[in-house]
């Protein structure tokens, strides 16, 4: 949606109608554009926008972008959903010499003063495509931006879905499934969107290829494989972000109804508009803007260009992985090709070398072949596209009618067209062949961004809890792309970097087990019995059917229920809850560490269960009050030495 100003109510009655008058008479002044030969061409402009994550001192997301512009006053830099992003856009370059360092230096240059700026308020800046620390709990409506696009864009996608929560399953190595009740998750995602103008007559063919080349291209960038500390896809942006503004119910699945982000189900035949109609013919507008009572065809008459304001605002809230759009440069109107495909991130360097090798390819395949559907079918180029989201590098694409490794097909197929590509612009040669050789190094040794975090994962093992190694990445991602090396080059995250104790025990959440063994109140108590002695746990919560907490047995009582029995109980037929501990003390996620302390210790419980809206999330138990004093005096006996 940009900064177009919204009508923040809900649009109904007349003022629906009077929008969808606008939007269609959009539709159809753009058609006459384009008949008029008024959309500008021959002119290959680039460009981009940056988003990023502000993170505190802790490694957590940091609420502070209002600060922040305030600080950076340029209007440059703008706001997103979340209080805890900051998007950058840059000004639009022509794709030819030095435009692609040029690109590179002006991210450099904003990065930098975002650093900068969030230095001063005690926070740092991370380019990543989701960031590894951050939670569920980050997600309520106190971090949503207070703009009224935003609240606008909640109601509505929430009217239309019914009021029913929002659901996310999404499954990798492990498997998230989670529900809230807000459009927030769509937060956890920051990109790096390229833009590409062409014209109106070569759009279908472009936009055609720039569809084909989407898998190939997104598996070379993956830098988003973890999500609430789960190990998703190599790129689980796009499963998050598909889930995240999906305004059907569960009711309506069954039905052929489209997601409202998506990659299309279909070929670009003759123009720009099947693209436009089809969106409105398929998506319901969200809200309206003041500006729409402008009316289009009427300027037109004049002599004028009409900003087609309705059709970019309802444009702005169908999320096409390749989207098209409509815009002004200089009082003439153009078309581009927006690129929604990359992460944010690693690093500056890695962006540009995405971004050129996206450039490059639509310009080679566009020299040597006619019509790209001669090489893939739509169905074949979807499948490119999921197949590299879940497998990034590890993924198999079809093209040209045969079955190629990811890394082959790019650096034996792709990667020579995107240099002729690049080429045929007249883009710097040096520019060139650096930028496609990171691609290259990259693609080689499959240590992509994702691959980077799961190394570095798994090069951690258990040491530490999972926060501690969820803040390591983040410390090392953020310590690393400072040094602007390409992530091929990243040595692992260590465990040390992720801080003292006071970064990674504050709150419940950084280190409560997720991982737990629970029962049902009616199951018999041997099941509890043999899971402590299997599991080694001295305590074992009790769900109902709903997985609302109702009770917890500790090894304790269960001792005091074995000695009865020893005594002449009669053992067998007892339930789990004639011995549990109905409505135990518990905490949630955001209980702060010594109020849990003082908790454990007024009550005198080893477990304090863990509960977010009536649900077992969590335990906590004494032995993990033991880590925290061990991290305390080992940083006081280093300090005496």
């Amino acid at each position: 949606m940009g900064e177009q100003q919204i009508d923040a109510g809900d649009l109904g009655g007349d003022a629906r109608r009077a929008f969808m008058r606008a939007l269609l008479a959009d539709l159809e002044a753009l058609e006459r554009i384009i008949d008029a030969g008024l959309i500008e061409s021959g002119v290959r402009r680039i460009g981009a926008e940056q988003e990023v994550f502000l993170v505190d001192g802790s490694w957590r997301p940091a609420p502070r972008a209002l600060e922040l512009l305030e600080a950076l006053d340029d209007p440059h830099f703008t706001t997103e959903l979340a209080l805890f992003n900051l998007e950058a856009n840059l000004d639009p370059l022509e794709l030819s010499g030095d435009a692609l360092s040029r690109l590179e230096a002006q991210l450099e240059q904003f990065l930098a003063r975002i650093t900068e700026a969030a230095a001063r308020l005690g926070i740092h800046c991370l380019a990543t495509g989701i960031l590894p620390t951050l939670r569920k709990s980050d997600l309520e409506y106190d971090s949503m931006t207070p703009r009224p696009r935003y609240r606008a864009l909640d109601r509505a996608i929430r009217r239309l879905r019914g009021g029913q929560p929002f659901e996310f399953r999404i499954r990798g190595i492990d498997e998230l499934i989670v529900k809230h009740d807000s459009v927030m998750v769509e937060a956890c995602n920051c990109s790096f969107q390229v833009h590409f103008q062409v014209g109106a007559d070569e759009f279908a063919r472009l936009y055609n290829i720039a569809q084909a080349v989407a898998g190939p291209v997104l598996a070379a960038a993956t830098n988003s494989p973890l999500l609430f500390g789960r190990r998703l896809w190599r790129e689980t942006r796009i499963a998050t972000f598909q889930q995240a503004v999906d305004t059907r119910s569960t009711t309506q699945h069954l039905r052929e109804l489209r997601p409202r982000v998506s990659f299309g189900r279909r070929w670009v035949e003759r123009s720009v508009l099947e693209l436009f109609q089809e969106d409105v013919a398929r998506f319901r507008v969200l809200f309206g803007g003041p500006e729409e009572s402008s009316d289009s065809l009427e300027m037109l008459e004049r002599g004028e260009i009409p900003p087609l304001s309705a059709l970019r605002l309802h444009n702005g809230t169908v999320y096409r992985w390749n989207r098209a759009c409509y815009g002004l440069t200089g009082g003439k109107p153009h078309l581009r090709i927006e690129n929604r495909l990359f992460p944010s991130g690693p690093t500056v360097a890695d962006e540009v070398a995405n971004a050129a090798f996206w450039f490059g390819l639509i310009g080679g395949l566009a020299d040597k072949v006619e019509d790209v559907r001669t090489v893939l079918s739509f169905a074949e180029a979807t499948q490119n596209f999921e197949a590299a989201a879940r497998s990034g590098l590890h993924a198999q694409f079809v093209w040209n009618g045969t079955t190629w490794p990811a890394r082959e097909l790019i650096c034996r197929e792709l990667l020579p067209l995107a240099h002729r590509g690049l080429a045929l612009r007249g883009v710097d040669r040096a520019d060139v062949e650096r930028l496609l050789g990171i691609i290259e190094r990259r693609v080689e040794s499959g240590r992509t961004g994702s691959q980077w975090m799961l190394r570095s994962l798994d090069a951690l093992g258990d040491h530490g809890t999972l926060g501690e190694r969820l803040n390591a990445l983040t410390a090392a991602a953020i310590a690393r792309q400072r040094t602007g090396a390409p992530v091929s080059e990243w040595p692992p995250a260590r465990l040390e970097e992720a801080g003292g104790w006071q970064h990674n025990y504050l709150k419940v959440e950084q280190y409560m087990s997720t991982d737990m063994f629970t029962v049902h109140e009616e199951e018999p108590i041997h099941l509890v019995a043999n899971l402590m002695l299997w599991e080694r746990i001295r305590h074992v919560p009790v769900e109902d059917d709903d997985h609302r907490l109702v009770g917890l047995v500790s090894y304790r009582a269960l001792l005091r229920y074995l000695a009865r029995e020893r005594d002449g109980g009669t053992g067998s037929g007892v339930a789990v809850r004639e011995i549990m501990t109905a409505d135990p003390v518990t905490v949630t996620p955001e209980t702060r560490t010594l109020e849990a302390i003082r908790l454990m210790r007024s009550t005198k419980v080893g477990c304090l269960p863990v509960v977010k809206d009536d649900r077992l999330v969590g335990v906590v138990i004494e032995r993990d009050f033991m880590d925290i004093a061990s991290e305390l005096l080992q940083e006081r006996l280093a300090d005496d030495t």
